[in-house]
């Protein structure tokens, strides 16, 4: 007896299976061909080959230039004796320009090696003055009205009075810096000057006795350094006991973060401060400057030698250098040392030093440079806020010399690469003149010998090929071969050693070379 079928089997459960015909329903067209795993591999192999083919396309053509190009003459020099069988002056003025190109080429990489480290020196250093304006105001103090409720018991409002001291600086142009912009001539002169205290208004535009407006200039295209560029700390002591100050702080400090000259967005020409205060308060504002080269403060040993208080690293140990070579301190039998006198034995506390070690040795007697102090009295009376004045103080700032921006106009030009490129396919073309010329006077030799004594010259030049066979066959021996006279010499044939088998192969190897270089030469 047959039983029907049951919709499950054995427990699990059926699936709806989808049938194998595409719904009628559905509309657009359907999913386009797939490609099998097969086809795909075959697919990346196929790209794989052709672009491993490319790249090895590419470097055999970059060999090919390398080739071409060191097969190219590159001397430019005529040889000698030509001039005597040329008409007219023409080799003279050829010289006489290759020995002007050879100064002007040895003159222009000398001040190019020279100009950067030249703009480093003091002499080339500049100064130039910083105009810096201080000033502050003054909130919520006792005389300032504050309204007070008269039928309270307790009369403070619960506000206390504040300050806020306001930095502001500027490097002046050079039209109005006329003591910045002179170079710094004595050690005596002061890196701080007090200028007229009488300004008003907005202290970045008004200037000058009267605190006239200065008229606009025009802009130019050159960023204007900023206060935070000159310095890299600056400082504010007050000079006021702790107890005294409302939040125990006597001092209040800036300072520059590392690397921060490469962010122009973090420079500022203004800084501020508020603290709390109902009473006048003397400062002293400390500028520390921020120097590239940096400098250092000398001790009184190593001044005498380098004769000057303050000095980069650099130009101290050229200083010292200078000096060991003047007084003749430098050892003869080993030129690195220097042997010490009684100046350089107080700074190094040794008879002898290596030129290498002067840098380290100098180091304990170097020290940070001072910072700029500047007083200020920070006031909040109604006095001074009744007519409030700015104090305003120039600080001398070294400034790049502009043998500097001349020289990186040079060297940064857009048209000096391509002046380069002409000038070299100007040479390489020189070059093969010149090597044309050396042939010619090679052919001009071989047959004015040749006019002057046919017989003995031929007598040399087959000993000179006999000479060269028995090198392209191993038998030469030093000092033979000069007779070319000999029978099996003068024979020809398969017979001759002329016909040999090595013969054949080192001379059909050589004349392939020759033919290859004038086909690529013809063919260029």
């Amino acid at each position: 007896m047959v039983t029907p079928m049951q919709g499950q089997y054995r427990g699990y459960q059926q699936t709806n299976q989808r049938s194998p015909h595409p719904s009628s329903s559905r509309r657009g067209p359907g999913p386009g061909p797939m490609l099998s795993g097969s086809h795909l591999q075959q697919s990346q192999a196929q790209a794989q080959s052709l672009a491993q083919q490319r790249t090895a396309a590419e470097k055999e053509k970059e060999k090919e230039l390398a080739k071409r190009r060191a097969r190219q003459p590159t001397d430019m020099n005529i040889p000698e004796g030509i001039e005597d069988i040329t008409i007219g002056n023409g080799v003279q003025e050829y010289k006489a320009l290759r020995d002007l190109e050879r100064r002007l080429d040895a003159l222009m990489m000398r001040k190019r090696l020279n100009i950067p480290e030249l703009v480093k020196i003091p002499q080339f250093r500049r100064y130039r003055a910083l105009r810096i304006w201080i000033s502050n105001t003054a909130e919520n103090q006792p005389w300032q009205g504050r309204g007070l409720d008269e039928n309270a018991f307790d009369f403070s409002t619960g506000i206390e009075a504040t300050y806020r001291v306001k930095i502001e600086g500027k490097l002046l142009e050079e039209d109005d810096d006329d003591e910045g912009a002179s170079d710094k001539d004595s050690e005596d002169e002061e890196d701080v000057t007090l200028a007229n205290e009488e300004d008003e208004g907005d202290p970045m535009e008004q200037d000058g006795e009267g605190g006239t407006k200065k008229s606009a200039k025009p802009q130019t295209t050159t960023s204007r350094q900023r206060l935070s560029h000159f310095v890299k700390s600056i400082t504010v002591d007050l000079e006021r006991a702790k107890n005294l100050q409302p939040d125990a702080t006597t001092q209040i400090e800036w300072r520059k973060k590392p690397n921060s000259d490469s962010l122009p967005s973090l420079d500022f020409d203004c800084l501020e401060f508020e603290r709390k205060s109902d009473e006048n308060i003397n400062c002293t504002i400390n500028f520390y400057r921020d120097e590239n080269p940096e400098r250092f403060q000398l001790s009184k040993e190593l001044a005498e030698v380098v004769d000057a208080a303050d000095e980069t690293r650099d130009n101290i140990v050229s200083a010292i250098w200078e000096y060991a070579k003047l007084t003749g301190l430098q050892q003869d039998e080993d030129m690195r040392f220097i042997q010490c006198d009684d100046r350089l034995r107080a700074i190094f506390k040794q008879d002898t030093i290596a030129i290498t070690s002067i840098s380290v040795g100098v180091e304990p007697h170097l020290s940070s440079l001072p910072p700029i102090s500047v007083p200020y009295t920070i006031r909040v009376d109604p006095e001074y806020h009744a007519a409030p004045t700015h104090t305003i103080y120039d600080i001398l700032v070294p400034v790049e010399s502009p043998l500097k921006a001349q020289y990186e106009r040079i060297r940064d030009d857009p048209s000096y690469i391509p002046t380069l490129r002409q000038i070299a396919n100007l040479d390489s073309q020189v070059a093969v003149l010149v090597q044309a010329l050396v042939h010619s006077k090679a052919r001009h030799t071989f047959f004015k010998s040749l006019e002057k004594d046919p017989v003995n010259f031929i007598k040399r030049w087959t000993a000179s090929q006999k000479r060269d066979l028995e090198v392209i066959l191993g038998e030469a021996t030093r000092g033979g071969g000069e007779d070319g006279g000999g029978e099996e010499f003068r024979r020809g044939g398969q017979k001759g050693v002329w016909g040999s088998e090595t013969v054949r192969e080192s001379v059909g190897l050589m004349v392939a070379k020759v033919g290859k270089k004038e086909k690529d030469i013809m063919g260029r």
